[in-house]
């Protein structure tokens, strides 16, 4: 095991290591002589010739190169826009250029524009002075310190609000040092001025001093804040370390270096739940590592370097090397350490004694189980696997750890099989060809979601959708995501014809739960690829996702059939209204023509919403029919004046005697010789008659006893005998006009018969007036009178004289033996006469 332990350097009580993250690297520029920045989580990483170090020339154009980082360079182009300042990544591996102007020009990881935004006329006016990327829980910000000593901060460019942050009083020069600091949520700029340090919040600025600071101290030349924001490290004008909390409250330790001159770069290098946090700055050719021990750790290099802080190390980046420093995690430290009786340590031997065929393995398990510690020692070598970088390695702890698993009863396998699970994912990802060199809580700290997300944006989607598989991420949130996103890229690839590519598409995606087709035909659309965007529209089931974008590209025929073909109204009328507003109206109404489904849903709309539209479109089919159902309509809905209900009702009659309607056109015209009568009438009287019924006029007019204008009526509309009968009987029953009513009945021989004049007599409660026309009523009915006037005993009389047993009954079933049993007794007298003969 001495080999493992070569590169361990002590400090204190724990060790550190450096070693390659892979063997073949190379940057082309010197980025001594550049402005560099790597994403974390082993991102991307971008290199651009520092104009401001470099004598221009007038044809000179810097070159903007971004790498893997395994060192495989993934694009290379000419920067052609104004002087950066500062470069960096977002927490989505977007690269943000920041000019000097406050332009800050957003580029993906294959140097693709996206967009720009300014950072405020301020900054404009001031120009950039310096610049710092950040990340927080808010996602990716944007700090920049302007040429008139003043900070702007943008805490996420996503949802870009600008701050202005406050002004420190008798501030002549820029800060000799700055950082940007989350506390309580709340991002807030440490910076430091000569031996003054001020924190600076949106509100208000103060002035702050870390304890533990000797007199000697004249000024600090730079700051460093871990990753995490829960550190924070000072580097003095005397060549001292000051490191604690971010607070400022309290000190971790101080720390001599014996350097006066700042560091090039000040960085933590901390794991999590690390007791022994420590910083790191790099002086020309040296790297110098210092935290609570008394010890310091000092490497020597050959060329510049690049520090960059991840959650649990310092990725080392130079033009030839690309090198992970770190704590050995105590679970390495435990088994491979010197002389190490660890469980873990005694586990591993134990296991390779076996493979060996030695009695040896049999001494060492033996040892580990009087202590009772074999449950710890196979978690030790689970755990001490996440954290090796080799293969190799990883497989003999694994190995180790599933050779003591036999040995245990009860063993939980779900921490075995999630770290071999979670190591093969991260084999795959530290590959050359991936160039995502993860560490083991890197990983979990970044999650399997976004390693997916981070694969599709690198375009390595078999990789993606073997990893969906293999962790046994769901269909949609894994391969049917990564499928749309493939498709999406597909149809970029401009040198395929359309219907190769959505063959192909369609091949490879079929019926996958999950994907939106109106989605890929939305990007092919923004592609300039409107055909290919049709063609997949057709694989879309959705009509609702279909017909929206078939209007966007302005395919407003096929839009209207397939939401006919959807039967969703809805659609229809949506489609309908784009048409409306994108066609003159004779094109319009020609379209509606080839489709009676929209044609009859535009009629319902226009019938309620635009009745003018409605009467054009009967014009355009000569629908002479329905015209004059819309004059009629027209008439009583929205005209006011006699005059023009009577010209819309003419106009109705004009259009049913052009569509030979000849009921409804005479009906029409009585309508109007109606409304002119009761017009004529209402002049006259000064009581209203417009808008009544024919029958209800006459009515009427019986009721205020005006029988002549009644009987004009009658004859002038020829209504039937017998309807008018019983118009007048009733009104003149209602108004009590019995003398009347009698004259009437005696006017001439009654078309309606005599029952109507004892029903409507007894309707209004005088059966003595009912009483004078049950004698006229038909042989038939007059038993049906009697009783309905109250005089059973003369109906008995009728109907016995009719020998009628049916009416008899009718009689019983009026009679009540307590008050009618004379009669009662007179109807079974007479039934029984009726029986015998």
């Amino acid at each position: 095991m001495a080999f493992v332990t070569a590169n361990w350097n002590p400090l204190g009580d724990v060790f550190y290591r450096k070693f390659a993250l892979y063997s073949e690297w190379k940057l082309k520029e010197d980025i001594s002589n550049s402005l560099i920045a790597a994403a974390p989580y082993g991102g991307p990483i971008a290199l651009m010739t520092n104009e401001s170090r470099k004598e221009r020339s007038p044809s000179f154009r810097p070159v903007m190169e971004i790498y893997s980082s395994s060192g495989n360079r993934i694009v290379s182009f000419p920067w052609k826009s104004g002087i950066v300042v500062h470069i960096g990544w977002t927490t989505n591996e977007d690269l943000l250029c920041i000019q000097d102007d406050g332009t800050v020009l957003i580029h993906n990881i294959f140097g693709t524009f996206k967009r720009h935004f300014s950072m405020g006329n301020e900054v404009l006016q001031n120009r950039v002075m310096e610049a710092k990327v950040f990340h927080s829980a808010y996602g990716s910000g944007i700090a920049i310190l302007t040429g008139a000593f003043r900070f702007t901060l943008a805490t996420n460019i996503d949802d870009l609000k600008l701050r202005r942050f406050p002004e420190i009083p008798g501030l002549k020069c820029p800060p000799t040092c700055w950082a940007v600091l989350m506390e309580d949520r709340q991002t807030k700029i440490i910076l430091a001025t000569g031996k003054d340090l001020y924190v600076l919040d949106n509100a208000s600025y103060k002035s702050v001093s870390p304890p533990g600071l000797g007199p000697q101290v004249g000024g600090f030349t730079q700051i460093a804040i871990s990753f995490n924001y829960k550190w924070l490290a000072l580097f003095t004008d005397t060549g001292s370390i000051w490191l604690g909390y971010s607070s400022l409250k309290d000190m971790l330790c101080m720390v001599d270096t014996n350097f006066q001159t700042a560091p090039k770069q000040f960085v933590w290098c901390n794991r999590p739940k690390s007791s022994n946090p420590t910083v790191i700055g790099i002086w020309d050719k040296l790297l110098f590592i210092a935290g609570r021990a008394e010890e310091t750790i000092k490497f020597y290099l050959d060329e510049d370097v690049h520090l960059v802080p991840e959650i649990d190390g310092v990725r080392i980046i130079s033009s030839n090397t690309h090198e992970f420093l770190h704590e050995v995690p105590p679970a390495c430290q435990d088994i491979f350490k010197i002389a190490s009786m660890a469980p873990g340590a005694l586990l591993l031997e134990a296991h390779k004694e076996y493979e060996k065929e030695s009695q040896k393995a049999d001494e060492y398990l033996r040892e580990i189980k009087e202590q009772n510690l074999l449950y710890e020692a196979v978690e030790q070598c689970i755990e001490a696997a996440g954290n090796e970088y080799e293969p190799q390695m990883q497989k003999a702890l694994l190995r180790a750890a599933s050779f003591g698993k036999c040995f245990i009863s009860n063993f939980p396998p779900d921490t075995f099989v999630k770290m071999a699970r979670d190591l093969r994912v991260l084999n795959a990802i530290r590959d050359y060809a991936v160039g995502i060199p993860l560490s083991y809580p890197q990983y979990k700290q970044l999650t399997i979601e976004i390693l997916i997300d981070r694969l599709i944006l690198r375009k390595l989607y078999p990789l993606a959708i073997k990893i969906c598989e293999y962790m046994k991420i769901s269909e949609f949130q894994g391969a049917s995501r990564i499928l749309a996103h493939w498709a999406c890229y597909k149809v970029q690839q401009k040198e395929e014809p359309d219907d190769s590519i959505a063959r192909a598409i369609n091949h490879k995606l079929g019926d996958t739960p999950g994907i939106s087709y109106s989605e890929i035909a939305a990007k092919a659309y923004d592609c300039g690829r409107t055909e290919l965007g049709i063609k997949l529209l057709e694989y879309e089931p959705r009509s609702g996702e279909q017909v929206p974008l078939l209007l966007k590209m302005k395919r407003s025929q096929l839009a209207l059939l397939k939401a006919i073909e959807s039967g969703d109204t809805d659609l229809v009328y949506t489609v309908v209204a784009h048409l409306k507003n994108e066609m003159n109206r004779g094109d319009f109404f020609m379209t509606l023509q080839n489709q009676p489904v929209a044609l009859s849903l535009y009629r319902q709309f226009c019938k309620h919403q635009e009745p003018e539209t409605l009467k054009d479109l009967f014009n355009q089919d000569d629908n002479h029919q329905e015209l004059g159902n819309f004059y009629v309509r027209s008439s009583y809905c929205n005209e006011t004046t006699i005059e023009g209900r009577v010209a819309n009702l003419q106009s109705a009659v004009d259009e049913y005697n052009k569509a030979k309607h000849e009921i409804a056109a005479k009906m029409t015209e009585d309508q109007i010789k109606l409304l002119r009568y009761q017009y004529r009438l209402q002049k006259e009287v000064g009581k209203t008659y417009l808008d009544l019924s024919l029958h209800d006029t006459v009515s009427t007019l019986l009721l205020e006893s005006k029988h002549k204008q009644a009987e004009q009526l009658y004859k002038d509309f020829k209504i039937p005998d017998k309807r008018f009968w019983w118009l007048k009987i009733a009104a003149l029953a209602e108004k009590g006009d019995w003398e009347e009513l009698e004259k009437f009945s005696k006017s001439k021989k009654s078309p309606i018969g005599y029952m109507p004049f004892v029903e409507i007599c007894v309707k209004h409660h005088n059966k003595y007036e009912a009483k004078k026309y049950v004698a006229k009523v038909n042989p038939e009915q007059k038993v049906k009178g009697h009783i309905i006037v109250g005089d059973l005993e003369q109906a008995v009389e009728v109907a016995t004289e009719r020998k009628n047993e049916s009416e008899l009954n009718t009689i019983l079933s009026k009679c009540t033996p307590a008050t009618d049993q004379r009669i009662v007794e007179k109807i079974n007298a007479a039934k029984t006469q009726i029986l015998k003969k």
